[in-house]
């Protein structure tokens, strides 16, 4: 079989532009599908990018080797799958894409039939609300929302404004204090995410991050980072808070919401993976959506 080679390149900052507009193509709801969530995550999981066929196709390392995404855009994406194909089979692995959604499984049905099965896993599907139910908190199931946030208010002397490159400092060092009062649980995954968070806020304006900051006394009790999606939807990477700040959690997604996102229709706040009080804290908002992503995995050719 002759080598079919594509250019991969690990992701910098200098494919900001025309990866976006790869994505801008599409309407994906799913996380991942914006640049800045692939470059921030970048050294954890070696992400690599090329663009052929007309679409955006990225791969990164997996357990049992390379996995590859659904390709984005408006190109040939079946003769870039049947690429990604071949490419995965020279190197003797088994063909996995991941992060597909329900339109991509048709497709991929339609195209190659009964050689493709999914795998579904719960801990990674993406939690979707509306704006107006953040925004409003309205409803009964929310109601304990409503008067943590009205505690907090009647509690403390607070602002909120966004983060800029004149406070992400300030946020930066209530990271690292906020680390040092999780030290007792801290481990090895909450390690990884805290050096992409705060890669995150170092490399704000770079990303054309937006961000959102709370205060108590002008101390920094809240923030939190995110980008728009696309045109409908702004997704949250990171939001941390003082615990023993009664309603800061809530205080900082209400308000970042309201003051940020009004001109979108969905936040996605991304998945729980698996973790048992992350899960139950976005449950509690009651999802409007909750996106399902499976992998694709292709019997051998």
């Amino acid at each position: 079989m002759e080598l079919d080679r594509m250019e991969w390149k690990a992701i910098t900052l200098k494919d900001r532009e025309w990866i976006s507009e790869k994505y801008r193509q599409e309407n994906r709801k799913g996380c991942e599908n914006c640049f800045g969530n692939n470059y921030i995550w970048r050294k954890v999981y070696g992400v690599e990018v090329t663009e052929e066929e007309g679409c955006l196709l990225s791969r990164s390392k997996g357990q049992t080797g390379i996995i590859y995404s659904m390709p984005i855009g408006n190109g040939d994406k079946k003769s870039a799958i049947e690429r990604l194909r071949s490419e995965s089979a020279q190197r003797g692995e088994i063909f996995r894409m991941r992060n597909i959604l329900e339109a991509d499984r048709e497709l991929l049905l339609k195209w190659f039939g009964d050689s493709v099965g999914f795998e579904s896993n719960r801990d990674n599907f993406d939690y979707i609300y509306t704006v107006e139910k953040l925004t409003g908190l309205s409803g009964r199931k929310l109601h304990g929302k409503r008067n943590h946030i009205a505690r907090f208010k009647e509690q403390n002397d607070w602002h909120y404004e966004p983060m800029h490159s004149e406070n992400k400092k300030a946020c930066l060092e209530m990271a690292y204090d906020w680390k040092q009062k999780n030290a007792d649980k801290w481990n090895p995954d909450m390690e990884t995410e805290f050096e992409v968070l705060t890669q995150a806020i170092e490399l704000f304006e770079s990303l054309h991050f937006q961000g959102g900051v709370l205060y108590v006394e002008n101390r920094i009790v809240a923030f939190t980072v995110g980008e728009p999606l696309n045109e409908d939807t702004f997704v949250v990477h990171f939001e941390k808070a003082y615990a023993d700040i009664q309603g800061a959690y809530p205080m900082i997604n209400q308000q970042f919401v309201q003051h940020a996102c009004q001109s979108y229709t969905y936040v996605n706040r991304e998945e729980d993976t698996g973790a048992e009080g992350l899960r139950k804290a976005k449950l509690s908002y009651v999802p409007d959506i909750l996106l399902e992503k499976s992998m694709a995995v292709f019997a051998d050719e």
